[in-house]
């Protein structure tokens, strides 16, 4: 990814980042929607956004929410950038952040199991043996 690209890729995602976070009036489009990755095409036509969203019971319905808004949610973080040619934005669910979020809980959990375990009991150390006296 060469420095123009990456400019790009990092202000689209605060400009879409801030038009999603001041609301859309699609009533599907509700929860904690974080823009996690941005990827954009070499010719900057195309922009891939990796999002993830909370909770997971509205996800499915918030992400196709999310891809009937793209023309709009374009026009609107075009508004809010100085670009000649606004990329065409397709969105993607990101699992990343439930996997690592599973991950974290189960070593939580596997931690409180061993603080909550009782503590074995220390082991006597066997007695030297004893010297025999010289006959």
């Amino acid at each position: 990814m060469n420095r123009r690209t990456s400019q790009v890729s990092s202000t689209l995602r605060a400009a879409v980042q801030e038009v999603i976070s001041r609301g859309l009036a699609d009533p599907r489009i509700r929860g904690l929607i974080t823009i996690t990755e941005v990827t954009m095409s070499d010719d900057l036509q195309q922009a891939t956004l990796r999002v993830s969203i909370y909770p997971e019971e509205r996800q499915e319905l918030t992400f196709h929410g999310l891809q009937a808004a793209a023309a709009h949610i374009r026009r609107e973080a075009g508004e809010l950038m100085a670009i000649k040619r606004m990329p065409a934005l397709q969105f993607r669910l990101d699992g990343s952040l439930k996997r690592q979020a599973k991950v974290l809980g189960a070593l939580a959990q596997a931690a409180d199991e061993h603080e909550a375990a009782p503590p074995a009991p220390p082991q006597a150390e066997p007695d030297p043996p004893a010297s025999e006296p010289a006959p």
